[in-house]
């Protein structure tokens, strides 16, 4: 008759003990430390001493900082869902794009590094693929899908940097001119100045975006004649 066996024993941590180090828990860490030093404060000391180790612990898992880099940027391509199929092929295109953006806005100190990062891993070749797929849907010749791609992207990582760390956001003049000397110099800039404001970001994105989908969309027509 077989014996009953005893029951395993749950190995517990010990109270007060640090969690497991894990390459999870290491690109949280250095996505919160990016966010709160920006890029500049990212360092393997850094980020040991907010997960309670030393920095040679990381390297087991991060060989080196591009490494990590690389993981930071996966995790940020990751989490822009592109738009599931649908029947308005270039609908799911605009969602895209507006979820890219979404991401960027999220992750406003990592941007900078995101859009400048080349895609190459497993991760972003599917991003790539997808979103070439999904111009490719409306204009259906691969030279003309990868040329809009390109376009779509020029246009949408230079608002994004714009928005989250550019002109909108980064450093002025050390003796910058006042309203009354843009009045009398720059009219025209004086006028338009309103526009500039952040309320009116969302209004501009949508105006230059449309004149994109828009020649996507003739060159689309231009093919099915």
């Amino acid at each position: 008759m077989e014996q009953p066996q005893p029951p395993k024993r749950v190995r517990r941590r010990p109270a007060g003990a640090p969690a497991a180090l894990t390459r999870g828990r290491i690109v949280d860490a250095a996505l919160a430390l990016v966010a709160d030093e920006t890029l500049a404060g990212l360092s393997t000391r850094r980020l040991g001493q907010r997960l309670g180790c030393e920095a040679m612990s990381i390297y087991h898992h991060f060989p080196s900082k591009q490494h990590l880099i690389d993981a930071l940027v996966d995790h940020a391509i990751a989490s822009v869902r592109l738009a599931p199929p649908q029947p308005d092929a270039l609908q799911r295109l605009r969602d895209s794009v507006h979820a890219y953006r979404a991401m960027a806005q999220a992750m406003p100190a990592l941007f900078p590094i995101v859009a400048i990062h080349r895609l190459n891993t497993p991760t972003g070749i599917r991003f790539i693929e997808g979103m070439i797929e999904q111009v490719y849907a409306v204009v259906p010749d691969a030279g003309l899908a990868a040329r809009h791609f390109r376009i779509v992207g020029y246009y949408l990582m230079g608002c994004c940097l714009d928005e989250t760390s550019g002109y909108a956001t980064g450093p002025t003049a050390a003796d910058p001119v006042d309203d009354a000397y843009i009045a009398a110099h720059a009219p025209r800039l004086a006028s338009g100045a309103k526009v500039f404001a952040r309320a009116q970001w969302q209004r501009t994105f949508e105006l230059g975006l449309e004149a994109l989908l828009g020649a996507i969309v003739r060159d689309g027509a231009a093919l099915r004649r």
